[in-house]
């Protein structure tokens, strides 16, 4: 379903990131080099078993659909939205919970440290759960309120950072009821970041699970269906 001009508009003012565009993207490689590569790696665990088409909400500038090969992608923001584009993602402007695909368009949806930047994150989720096909998965990237980036970044909230001023972090006990209030079932989690704020030196490897001393947690869901066997990723 395609958006008016006018709801575009509006979208597009709404959109607090558009003005720190090229500094967000900057970090991916400065500061944040070694942070992004061990977060991708974590993905990679489990592209395998993702069906397409893949569609990233809140895809920002493009970093994790180009490196995840995320073939489309949605965001608010128009500046980050062209950054993307020049990256090889095809991109819309939107927010997650506006209906502007189809039902069952894709086979798995990507929300990629977007859940705690979300003010409705139940009817991002239910807008998910809708163009999701029957077989379809979620797959959700995030820092968690019990981790040491989780206090790390809650302390830059509270000091008003530019960017994390805007953010809401979940426990991770949260995010599966988020999941499953939104018919959604936990198949997989991968832990990493284990290296403390201010201490990343290295490249490190996910581990199966979730570890509340983990600095990224990534949670594969699948549509609750008992006539649907899970796949199994053992």
């Amino acid at each position: 379903m395609e958006s008016s001009p006018e709801s575009r508009a509006r979208v597009a003012e709404a959109e607090p990131f558009g003005p720190l565009a090229a500094e967000y993207d900057d970090w991916f490689d400065g500061a944040g080099k070694l942070i992004f590569a061990t977060e991708v790696k974590a993905f990679q665990e489990i592209l395998a078993f993702l069906p397409k088409p893949w569609l990233e909400v809140g895809v920002g500038s493009g970093r994790f659909a180009q490196a995840l090969g995320i073939g489309s992608g949605i965001d608010p923001s128009a500046k980050l939205l062209d950054m993307a584009s020049r990256r090889g993602i095809n991109v819309r402007l939107g927010r997650g919970e506006q209906q502007i695909f189809s039902a069952a368009s894709f086979g798995t949806v990507f929300l990629i440290v977007t859940l705690c930047f979300l003010n409705t994150v139940p009817s991002v989720l239910r807008e998910v759960y809708r163009i999701l096909t029957a077989d379809g998965r979620i797959v959700v990237g995030l820092v968690l309120k019990e981790s040491p980036w989780g206090e790390f970044y809650r302390n830059k909230k509270k000091q008003g950072h530019r960017f994390y001023k805007y953010a809401n972090f979940y426990r991770y006990d949260e995010v599966v009821t988020f999941l499953e209030q939104s018919g959604f079932s936990i198949e997989k989690v991968i832990s990493t970041l284990f290296q403390k704020p201010g201490e990343v030196k290295k490249l490190e490897l996910p581990r199966d699970g979730f570890f509340p001393a983990a600095g990224f947690v990534v949670i594969m869901a699948g549509k609750k269906a008992s006539e649907r066997t899970l796949v199994n990723l053992r």
